[in-house]
Parts: structure tokens; sequence; C-alpha cells
């Protein structure tokens, strides 16, 4: 394999990671499979540079080395190319990537330019093919990809080792792979990387064997992904991580200190599998493992193929937040077997992905959890579209884009409640059925919003009657919530809401707490009035122990209820949350309460994000940046 070796030399480290002791380290063979590009209006991705409908990449190999102190990734790229018979060039997506030489497969200079860069697009890479239908690309990434995240030891838990680990979705993978970075044109991919001991590395692909030791004080891994998978999927952590079997076919890697809570935390995983399958078909990764990273890690979690990447925040010590392991989980036939081929269709990714997931809840963890997730997530719903409107463009499952402005609530939520909609009316049996055909008959291919309506009209409906009765283009291309949407069962949070009555009417704080779900104190502080006085808080606080709560999810509306009445004894306590937490869920919400507090709040949140910005991911920090810059 062609390489250019960015390192002279390379830190070393002391020994002490454990290797990983599980079916991933068998070969895989690669595979032929190509994924058909779609070419209707609809299809076009205005976030790629790629032409595919004049070549495309199919398969990209990696040769990559990692350098902490840098804080690069550099070394080479080989594309394997699929073109029609005259064309000239290959468009590739670059966001500051510095390309130092193209070649083809013999050795031979390709001519290439970088056009004008695009603010979070990047810039054209046009190479020149001369008929080439293998190019080999040597390059570095820059310091501050954006898709890359470099922690010191100090940011990590055992604090003794760095760590690095991406995060792709959705155009950020440009920033580290010269490849089309479009959810549309899907890529079985390879890599060699190389880092230093003692640090394991993990990919989205599955591992090839034990590393090798190089000899200079750096191992080298391999790893396969020999189905095609949108490039935004390619993903890379590395750091002191151990590894602990769950089943087998699943585990759970973490850092040394993490590693048992984060074990008990997902030692349920191989039954949600089960369930998973049980519901729509085999699963299809071999593999199901994933990796519970640093707290700076941005989301909740990322469905990388085999490896799905988690945020330590979902750890309560009790697997109440385990709804996202079964939303990643879920992801492995929505989103990443049958993936929307434009951001625009998010929803074919997340709202099937957020439905399957509370099927999945059902059957692992009963009917009374499922319907209460389902509430909450009705409820974010409801508030959304009474804060932007509910004929808001932004608030159809299919849209131009604008989806990302209005938050998770329509492609999640809103998705999420089509097709339980959908599935009340037409019952569960036949519902399923139609289901499991459309990840069968697109499995590995892009799909959009109007396939699915297609598919839904040609496989599942079986009169004209019956299809204006569902409302399927209502609920696709239209704003708001179609009057037929199948709502929540009311009783799911009965007593929680006789105690919100309650405690709104005379400050009766609920008896009962501590046995209640997370779910349900969840919907209690949702759902309480939001001014407060500071002995109401005190009071609240010292009764329910909210600032105490070891659930994250909890703590976050606490403190965005005392926060948001400019309680001060809350204000040391949200310092360090911020201070120790990436997620952008929390991160930015909390940031934007303290902007609304005016003179009080702003020079408090100006204080904290000085200190803590350069902790965050890109990610997070965007939002902040554009919440602030909002002076």
């Amino acid at each position: 394999m062609f390489r250019a070796t960015l390192l002279a030399t390379a830190a070393l480290f002391a020994s002490g990671c454990t290797t990983m002791d599980s079916a991933q380290e068998a070969p895989v063979e690669r595979s032929a499979m190509v994924s058909p590009i779609l070419t209707t209006p609809d299809a076009v991705d205005d976030q790629t540079y790629a032409q595919p409908q004049v070549a495309r990449v199919t398969h990209v190999a990696l040769d990559l080395d990692l350098d902490f102190d840098a804080k690069m990734i550099g070394g080479g790229a080989v594309l394997d190319i699929l073109a029609k018979d005259d064309a000239k060039q290959i468009v590739l997506d670059s966001n500051g990537l510095r390309i130092d030489r193209v070649t083809d497969g013999q050795g031979n200079s390709l001519p290439f330019t970088i056009g004008e860069a695009e603010e979070g697009k990047g810039a054209p890479l046009t190479i020149q093919l001369n008929g080439a239908r293998q190019l080999r690309i040597a390059y570095r990434s820059a310091p501050d990809a954006d898709a890359l995240q470099w922690l010191t030891p100090e940011q990590t838990a055992g604090g003794k080792y760095p760590y690095l680990f991406s995060q792709g979705q959705a155009i950020l993978n440009r920033t580290w792979i010269p490849t089309q970075d479009s959810p549309g044109i899907r890529q079985t991919w390879e890599a060699r990387i190389t880092a230093p001991k003692p640090l394991d590395v993990v990919m989205s692909g599955v591992r090839q064997g034990e590393p090798e030791d190089l000899g200079n004080g750096r191992r080298a891994f391999r790893f396969v992904m020999d189905k095609p998978v949108p490039p935004y999927l390619i993903a890379i952590a590395a750091g002191d991580i151990d590894f602990r079997a769950t089943g087998p076919r699943t585990g759970v890697w973490a850092e040394p200190a993490t590693l048992d809570r984060a074990y008990n935390e997902v030692a349920d995983t191989e039954q949600l599998v089960e369930a998973a399958e049980e519901l729509y078909g085999d699963y299809r990764w071999g593999r199901y493992d994933m990796i519970v990273l640093p707290p700076s890690f941005p989301y909740g979690g990322m469905e990388n193929p085999v490896m799905t990447f988690l945020t330590p925040t979902f750890i309560a010590g009790d697997r109440s937040n385990n709804g996202l392991v079964a939303h990643e989980l879920a992801h492995s036939w929505s989103g990443n077997l049958v993936t929307n081929a434009v951001w625009g269709d998010g929803w074919l990714n997340e709202g099937v992905t957020s439905y399957f997931e509370n099927r999945i809840v059902e059957k692992v963890y009963g009917k009374s959890r499922a319907e209460q997730e389902a509430a909450l997530s009705y409820a974010n719903i409801i508030e959304t579209l009474d804060e932007v409107g509910y004929d808001a463009p932004g608030t159809a499952l299919h849209n131009e884009g604008d989806g990302e402005l209005i938050g998770s609530a329509i492609a999640y939520d809103k998705g999420h409640f089509f097709l339980r909609t959908v599935e009340r009316a037409v019952g569960r049996e036949r519902f399923d059925a139609w289901l499991r055909q459309w990840f069968d008959n697109h499995a590995f291919q892009p799909a959009t919003s109007q396939m699915i309506y297609d598919d839904m009209l040609a496989n599942l409906v079986t009169s004209p009657a019956e299809a204006k009765q569902l409302k399927l283009r209502e609920w696709i291309f239209e704003p708001g919530l179609p009057g037929n949407v199948a709502k929540p069962d009311p009783a799911a949070f009965a007593t929680v809401d006789t105690a919100v009555t309650a405690y709104a009417a005379n400050g009766t704080i609920p008896t009962g707490w501590s046995g209640w779900t997370a779910a349900e104190q969840m919907r209690f502080l949702d759902n309480i009035p939001k001014e407060r006085t500071a002995a109401q808080l005190a009071a609240l606080n010292d009764a329910l122990g909210l600032s105490e709560t070891g659930n994250n999810e909890v703590l976050f509306l606490w403190l965005e209820l005392a926060l948001a009445n400019r309680y001060e004894p809350a204000v040391p306590q949200a310092e360090v949350f911020l201070s120790e937490i990436g997620r952008a869920k929390f991160v930015r919400p909390l940031f934007a309460v303290l902007w609304d507090q005016g003179d009080w709040g702003r020079p408090i949140a100006k204080r904290i994000y000085a200190e803590t910005r350069d902790g965050y991911h890109a990610v997070t920090r965007a939002g902040v940046d554009r919440l602030m810059a909002a002076d």
C-alpha cells in the first residue's frame, strides 16, 4: 500500500493497555459491493462538491499516523474510482486538508487543484484523472480539523495518556479524509493506523488481528469495513482504553477508570440486539461494540458501524438512560443500512430510528417505560411547534436543510410519531412486515422521502381511501403536526401530572420521588411552573436532592430551571457541570439560559465559557459561539 510517513520520530509511552479478546479480530474479506447513486433532483446533495454521476469513489484505503504532539493525522489515502469512460476529472471534498501530492496506481503524478472554500463546506479538490481509476493521495489534516478532538492527559479520566476521537456527521470527515463526503455516496473502506504505545485504536470497521509492534515506540492497527457505508460513518478513537465483552458479539471499550461503570450500564446490550433482530431482521454488521468516550464528546451517541460512540453522561447507574443504546443500535438498520441521500431527509435516519428505539425499549424494558419515553418525545414536538409556529417550513419532515435550525423535535420526534401513527392505524403486524421489507429492499443504499412515500403507497397502503386517512403526504412534506397523530397514553404520566398540578397549586412537593422512574422525574421538572423564587427552589432541592442526582438528564433540567430564575447557589454546580461535560445537548441550552438573563447571566456565561471553550469539540463550540455572537 502507498504510504507517505508524516512522523520522523514518535513520542514514547510506557506500556500498559490491554488488548481486545473477541471475534472482532477475525479477518474480513473485502466486498465488491457497490451501492447505487440516486440521480433524481431530490437526491442531489448540495453539501458536497462531488459529481458522482461522472466519477465517484467506491473504496477508500487509509494508511495514517496519529501525531498527538502536532494534533495531526497524516499519511496516504488510496481511492478506487468508478467513472464514465470519458470522465476527465473527479471532484472530492476537502476542508483544511494539506495535499502533498496525488498519483495514479502506477505512481504517475496527477494534476490537482483546490478551489475556493465556502464556510463550513470546505473546498473542492479537483483531480485530473488522465485515465486513472485509482488515486493515491498524500496528505495531512490541519491541527484544528473540526472532526477531530485531541485531548491532553489531563482531559481524560486516567490523566496519564492523550486521547483522540472523531465525529464525522454531518460533513466533518472531509477535514481528515479526502473523499466524496456525502451520505448518498456509499463507500467500503480499510485502514492501517499507527499510534504511540500503549494507546489502543478502534474504528468503525472490523479490527484485523492483533496490533503490529513497529519497534519504534509505535504500533499499527488494521481495520476493514467490507460493506458500503456513507463516509460520515468512518470514525476513529485512540487512547488508554480496555475492552470487556457483554455477550458473544457485543462489548464495550472505555478508559480503565470508567470501564466498570460503563460495563454495568450496557451489560444487557446483547439482549437489545436480539430484540432488534426479532423486530426487523438480522443484524448485518457482525459485531456490535461500543466505546464510552471522555465527556467532551459532543453528542449522546454516534451510530458508527460495529463501534457505537457513547458519551459517559448517559451513565446513571440504573440503565435508565439506555434508550440511548437502543437508539444507536437501531441505526444499524435505519441510517447505516438505509441512509438518507441528502441531509434534508435526515428524518429517514433519525425519525425511523427513534421509532425503532421505542420498540426495542418496549420489548426489553416493558410497555410502561416505552410509553413514558414516547410521551417525553411527543412533548418535545409540541413545545417546539408552539415556539416556532405550526406552519414554519422547517417543521416538515422533508426539508431543504432548515431542519437543523429547528432542533431535534422534527427529524427525531415528529419522525417517530409519524411511524407510530401509521403503525396504530394499519396494525402492528402489517406495519412491521412493511418496515422490514423497506430495510431488506434498500439495504446498503441511499433513499429519499419520496422513495419511502412511494414505497408506503406500493407496499403498505391497501386503498386510496386508506392513503387519505393516513395523511402520508401531509406528514412528510407539509409543516406542523397532522390531526391524526397517535398521541401517547395520558395514563403514562398520570401520577406525575397529578403531582405537577398539586405543586403548581399549593407548592406540594411529591413524596414518592425516589421511587419514580427517570422519565417521571424529567416529566415533573419539565412541567412545573418555570418562575420560582429562591426559597421555592431551595425547598425543591432540599426535598428531592436534585443537585445530588446521579442522572445527568435530571441534573440538567434542575440547573436549567435554577439558572433561569437566577438562583445563585446553583451557579457553582453549573460551572462544574459545564467544565466537565461537552455534550451539546446540555452545554448550549445552559449557556443560552444564562445569556437570556442579561446583566446577571451574561457575565457568568462569558466567564465560564472563557475557561471551558478549549475543552469542547468543534460541534459544541460552534453552537455556543453563535449564541455568544448574538449580542
